[in-house]
């Protein structure tokens, strides 16, 4: 490989790996509360993605403008889902609520196949389709403006957990649920509050990638795997694991995508999980398994 070749690969690898990052962020913020595992966040991502074609296909917004609409739809929708049934398996055995999660990922979807058929959609904003070269490098311009969109979210929701009274409140339900309604934190409402802002950063992370990214009601899956990568590599419920096994598992697609022909740059994600697993196997930011 040469060094342009490795240097371009590792540009493209850490863009994508911060939307990776992203999509793990909420996955890992509803388990870090909940101690659910949300099998239905890539559908959740495919429905913020769907909001952002519609509202550019029918009334011409630019995607960008529309993430504050597919964060508050799926933030709104993402609370619906689990007032109205994870409220009801939270002390389920996880096998339970595992089946759950995945029973409604396969609703999200198939009720999206009847409305919006399996065709595979996109969209194009001119001003978007331009490279920005910076030497014998190529940067695409809506990944990079998605990595920096996802970059200040990841910071914005650090702060807003843990300088705000909601955050503090959903860290301390996090730590100690029992503890926290003792002292008067309403424990329900912070999970469909949580559940909400993990829908919403899926939506965003969705509305995000559409302009360089098919949208179809199946996009999800292709992301779902890997966020559960991610979030296991990083450390199930770890906020900093989350990002930085994102942009490693970024990179490590893009090398693999570089040096190995077709389907086969997936291998070089999955060699680096299960080697740094041998060595860590609660994840890089994981506690020490006792």
């Amino acid at each position: 490989m040469s060094a342009n070749l490795f240097i371009q690969s590792l540009v493209d690898g850490l863009l994508m790996g911060g939307i990776y990052g992203l999509v793990a962020i909420g996955l890992t913020l509803i388990f870090g509360v909940m101690k659910v595992i949300n099998f239905a966040q890539g559908a959740l991502m495919m429905l913020g993605m769907y909001v952002t074609y519609w509202a550019f296909t029918l009334m011409g917004i630019n995607p960008y403008l529309s993430l504050p609409l597919s964060a508050i739809a799926l933030f709104f929708i993402g609370a619906f889902i689990q007032r109205s049934v994870l409220s009801k398996m939270i002390n389920a055995p996880e096998h339970n609520q595992l089946l759950v999660t995945l029973g409604i990922m396969l609703i999200i979807e198939n009720l999206a196949l009847v409305l919006w058929s399996p065709d595979l959609r996109s969209i194009k904003v001119e001003e978007l389709t331009q490279t920005l070269n910076i030497g014998s490098i190529g940067i695409n311009i809506p990944k990079f403006i998605a990595f920096v969109f996802a970059i200040v979210l990841a910071i914005g929701l650090f702060w807003f957990l843990k300088h705000s009274m909601i955050g503090k409140a959903i860290r301390a339900t996090s730590v100690d649920r029992q503890g926290a309604s003792l002292v008067g934190i309403a424990t329900a409402k912070i999970n469909y509050i949580t559940f909400g802002l993990g829908a919403a950063l899926a939506a965003v992370a969705g509305s995000l990638i559409t302009p360089f990214f098919y949208t179809s009601p199946t996009v999800g899956a292709t992301f779902i795997l890997k966020a559960f990568v991610v979030v296991v590599l990083g450390g199930l419920g770890n906020f900093i694991g989350a990002i930085v096994g994102g942009l490693i598992i970024g990179v490590a697609e893009a090398l693999g995508g570089a040096v190995l022909p077709g389907t086969l740059k997936e291998l070089m994600t999955y060699i680096i999980f299960i080697a740094i697993l041998l060595v860590k196997p609660n994840g890089l930011f994981g506690g020490k398994v006792r």
